[in-house]
């Protein structure tokens, strides 16, 4: 019986160079391409306009008097200045610090605290955000805080600045970067404690992008809607170093996601790939005039963040065209993906696993005692090789419980490997529900509701329970113009799930609580959920 151990062998080498020296090379075959298209902000540059403009950036940059290693923050929702900075930074060493756009003031501050950061690049606001006034408010609190600059005020003057360096001083900065040299640092969500920062090499995510590009097939052909926010992975990874590392176009139809706005831009573009996680694919669907729209152009995409649930996924590849549609796996800690479809998986690999491991890459599946488990038995994920994060940034204690001493990283998500290599992930270890000593799956709980005809969205929770200790919970997003009942649904699951698994309680909403990269956030659902049901004794 074989264990649940799996490495992507590859007669393709990994690329050793930095970031920015694999854009020169970009540049060099592909000058009058188009590499970056921001639709709402009217801009469009070729690969050797969008390298002039990232020159313009790093020596404004050095003007500032920003030195190698030194973090420099950006908080923004997607616009074209931030892909520039992305590459300008990397092009002189300086380490970009990613902040999320939803964040709040006190989020803000020890961020910028935590990473030293010296010197901060902004939107106006977002939303209902005033960044400048919460910038403001922070100020007093961050001593290693230099100088802010805002995209929509002092941005022009910034880049004037750069024309006093010289293009010498400028090669001398890039001559000194090492591809394992840190290039960037992701502040995860922190729902346990504070956020930690997840410190990315140039070898970490230039080599997952470019692997990513290679399992979908990737070419300068290609034009990518982007439309998942840059400040994670999904974006600035599979997103831009993905397009970068093989001459395809980066489109971004719009600084946050609109599931209309999203379907125009890829229409009028010609986008070849769409990129999602579920719940975007889902609104995309249910647009009220989404037959008016052209898809023949897209051939390719990735979904990922969670698994595709079945029904959906035959709606996008029969409705979108996305016929090659790949689902990739991962983490920010992993830069971020670790396993991922090929083009041509069968369906029902497609939507009950998440491919098989990367190129280059290891996992293994382990239990409670770090033994690696049997093929097709349960235990946590582990993954190891050039995508591991460097570390936690100034935090050994977190990078110590996640890294092992054989740089294997800890994922917490439970999976199984089935004889072929394919993953399929079961849940976090935390997210399980256990109703009277029963592991549920929420996944697939989710999986058999979407199968009901009227059912748009649904997510289902764990809720305590003096007697069970859990019980099972469904929050259900109806199709608009339909009406479903819970009677319905308790019809619909009596004998077709296990009794146990079939939701307790009923919860019927427009919209779930989403993070801003577009995952739900079960955390909150849980909160409200005890609160309504008046379950706070039973969870204390």
């Amino acid at each position: 019986m074989q264990i649940s151990y799996v490495h992507g062998a590859s007669d393709i080498p990994l690329l050793g160079e930095t970031i920015g020296n694999n854009l020169k090379r970009t540049v060099e075959k592909f000058p009058n391409n188009e590499a970056l298209i921001c639709v709402h902000q009217n801009y469009r540059a070729t690969y050797q306009e969008f390298f002039n403009q990232t020159t313009a950036v790093a020596k404004a940059l050095i003007f500032l008097g920003v030195k190698s290693g030194e973090r420099v923050g950006i908080w923004s929702a997607n616009r074209y200045e931030w892909v520039l900075l992305q590459y300008a930074t990397a092009r002189i060493g300086v380490i970009l610090v990613n902040i999320n756009p939803a964040y709040r003031t006190s989020e803000l501050i020890f961020v910028i605290n935590q990473s030293e950061m010296s010197h901060l690049f902004s939107s106006l606001r977002f939303k209902s955000s005033d960044y400048k006034n919460m910038i403001a408010d922070a100020r007093e609190f961050c001593s290693s805080l230099k100088s802010e600059i805002f995209f929509d005020d002092s941005w022009e003057d910034f880049l004037n600045n750069g024309q006093h360096i010289s293009d010498d001083v400028l090669h001398n900065f890039e001559e000194h970067v090492q591809f394992d040299d840190p290039v960037n640092i992701q502040y995860t969500s922190g729902t346990t404690g504070f956020p930690k920062g997840v410190t990315l090499s140039h070898h970490n995510i230039l080599n997952n992008g470019y692997f990513i590009g290679i399992r979908l097939k990737y070419t300068e052909k290609d034009r990518v809607c982007i439309p998942v926010p840059f400040y994670h992975c999904f974006g600035m990874v599979i997103g831009n170093i993905c397009c970068t590392a093989h001459g395809a176009c980066m489109v971004i139809p719009n600084d946050s996601f609109d599931p209309e706005i999203t379907l125009k831009v890829v229409s009028d573009e010609k986008c070849t790939s769409l990129y999602g996680v579920p719940t975007m694919f889902i609104a995309e669907l249910a647009v009220k005039n989404f037959e008016n729209f052209d898809f023949s152009s897209l051939r390719t995409g990735v979904m990922a963040g969670s698994v595709c649930p079945p029904e959906i996924m035959k709606k996008v590849e029969s409705l979108m065209n996305i016929k090659e549609m790949s689902i990739c796996y991962g983490m920010t800690e992993t830069s971020p993906v670790s396993t991922q479809t090929l083009i041509g998986t069968p369906f029902e690999k497609q939507v009950h696993t998440v491919g098989t491991v990367q190129d280059h890459l290891e996992i293994k599946i382990i239990d409670e005692n770090g033994k690696t488990v049997k093929r097709g038995e349960h235990g946590e994920l582990c993954t190891r090789g050039y995508s591991v994060m460097l570390k936690y940034w100034n935090d050994p204690e977190n990078t110590r419980k996640v890294l092992d001493d054989s740089r294997w990283m800890h994922t917490g998500d439970m999976a199984t490997m089935d004889d072929e290599g394919y993953i399929t992930i079961s849940g976090r270890i935390k997210d399980l529900i256990i109703r009277g000593g029963e592991n549920i799956s929420p996944k697939e709980i989710e999986d058999f509701l979407y199968t009901y005809p009227n059912i748009l969205d649904v997510q289902i929770i764990g809720v305590p329970s003096e007697k069970f200790g859990e019980e099972v919970m469904a929050w259900v997003k109806v199709r608009k113009g339909f009406n479903v009942t819970e009677e319905e649904l308790l019809n619909y699951c009596k004998e077709r799930i296990a009794h146990y698994k079939v939701p307790k309680f009923w919860k019927f909403v427009d919209d779930f609580p989403m993070t801003i990269s577009g995952k739900v956030r079960k955390v909150e659902m849980r909160e409200i959920s005890i609160r309504e049901l008046g379950l706070e004794k039973v969870n204390n």
